[in-house]
């Protein structure tokens, strides 16, 4: 609620503008005003505001950090009035119209400080009355430098309405400027608390969606997991059948040795030979096994994660805290990764702990070599076709998991000339290990000591990744 006029009174007689001199002009923001006052044997501040259902004036102790560049009509008054002394400064009659008079040299200028709540503005004018610039220029009005503004002329000094006012409790301590201070930094922070609360909100909801679509993940690889003995039956039952398959058929109906009269229908690899899908069900077997331990923890781990969100989102309406709330939302926002102000090539994905860089081009992957990686990070690659460099941000002391190489072997099969196929083989290395060629192409590197990635598009996986993609 804006000031009443008795209010306003109350405040200025408890100022006592007459004689100060207005040495600094600042603007924290686009509805305020603060100039730095002095006197002899006192400094103060003086925050005068244009906020629609706040507008007041009063003197200000608490340190305010200015959000926006010095506007115009700020730019003005360090011209004009800076370094002047204020003559006078009262309000006129009943009608929260204040009349400050600023004499610097032989200069006169006078602010017009109308407190309405719904047309509050401050008006600079000469002795008779000519605009020479407003903080709201309202031409409607002639609330533009060349137009004219006099309100003592047009307003009776007497006038008060219909309605009567007073002077209203404000708790607090001190004087009444103080009281009015405390009154509207309430009211502030009120607000505040509010929008940082539906901020946290918002970003622990954001999160708390991806960390669930990432559980859904882990979840369907557990179940696949979970039944990695079918793989090792496969490849069995494809080595026991070798004479009655060739390369070229897509499925084969063979006995399942494991139980009498039952057939499995196994799907085959085109491209590969018979003793070549055998192996090919053996090294899923083998992943399956090494990496169920992996899964069943990550899946705790991210459960824990999820809960301890839940918590944080039931007890957001509770905080009330600014710091608290600040720190809940710094924590957990997902913000572009900048370094120095520049943003970073390509797409950046979160696998667990971990960061993959992906280089959609020949220009982002040299970028990402020159610039973003190091030589204990890891690097993809599509074998054979051309593609993205994806490379794994080494955490130190951490061994890169199962899981998060297979999100990175399925990013780099996906940004290749093999995604079509749906299935690729890689080789992947640390950084250290690649060589530049002798006047190469841009970006273009020969991997040493590199291992082979078998690697089968998965959907679901995908899906949760680039969920929780960023675009830097």
């Amino acid at each position: 609620m804006s000031l009443n006029w008795r209010e306003i009174d109350a405040v200025l007689h408890e100022l006592s503008l007459e004689g100060s001199h207005i040495q600094k002009i600042r603007q924290p923001d686009f509805q305020s005003l603060i100039f730095d006052m002095y006197r002899p044997k006192d400094r103060f501040s003086l925050l005068i505001s244009m906020a629609q259902g706040k507008t007041r004036i009063h003197r200000l102790t608490k340190q305010i950090t200015n959000q926006i560049k010095l506007q115009r009509f700020s730019q003005f008054l360090r011209s004009r009035i800076k370094g002047g002394r204020i003559v006078e400064g009262y309000q006129i009659g009943s009608q929260r119209i204040i009349k400050i008079t600023v004499r610097r040299g032989g200069e006169i200028t006078i602010l017009w400080i109308r407190l309405w709540g719904g047309a509050g503005n401050i008006i600079a004018t000469d002795e008779k009355g000519k605009v020479l610039d407003a903080f709201y220029r309202r031409p409607g009005k002639g609330e533009i430098s060349g137009g004219s503004y006099f309100p003592e002329s047009e307003l009776s000094a007497d006038k008060t309405g219909d309605k009567e006012y007073s002077i209203r409790e404000f708790q607090g301590s001190g004087d009444f400027n103080a009281k009015i201070e405390n009154y509207y930094d309430s009211l502030d922070q009120e607000k505040e608390v509010s929008s940082l609360q539906s901020k946290a909100k918002n970003v622990l909801s954001k999160l708390l969606a991806g960390n669930e679509n990432k559980l859904a993940g882990l979840r369907k690889r557990l179940k696949e997991y979970e039944n990695f003995g079918k793989f090792k039956l496969y490849g069995d039952c494809i080595m026991y059948s070798l004479h009655s398959i060739k390369k070229g058929d897509p499925w084969v109906s063979v006995k399942d040795f494991t139980a009498p009269g039952e057939i499995l229908e196994i799907e085959l690899d085109p491209q590969l030979t018979p003793y070549e899908n055998a192996e090919h069900y053996y090294e899923k077997h083998r992943k399956a096994k090494s990496g169920l331990t992996v899964i069943q923890k990550e899946i705790a781990k991210t459960e824990r994660e999820c809960g301890t969100i839940e918590d944080q989102l039931k007890n957001i309406d509770k905080t009330d805290e600014i710091e608290i709330l600040q720190k809940i939302i710094k924590e957990n926002r997902r913000e572009p990764e900048t370094v120095q102000g520049r943003k970073k090539p390509g797409l950046s994905f979160r696998s667990g702990d971990f960061i993959l860089l992906v280089g959609r081009s020949a220009r982002e992957n040299d970028e990402l070599l020159r610039k973003e990686v190091k030589g204990n990070d890891w690097w993809l690659h599509s074998r054979d076709f051309p593609g993205a460099y994806v490379f794994i941000k080494n955490i130190p002391g951490k061994s890169v998991p199962l899981e998060t190489l297979l999100d990175a072997g399925n990013l780099a099969l996906f940004y290749s000339k093999a995604r079509a196929s749906g299935k690729g083989e890689l080789y992947y290395t640390q950084v250290k290990y690649l060589r530049r060629p002798k006047d190469g192409k841009k970006g273009l590197v020969l991997p040493t000591q590199e291992k082979n990635l078998s690697v089968n598009l998965d959907s679901g996986r995908l899906k949760r990744l680039q969920e929780e993609c960023r675009i830097i």
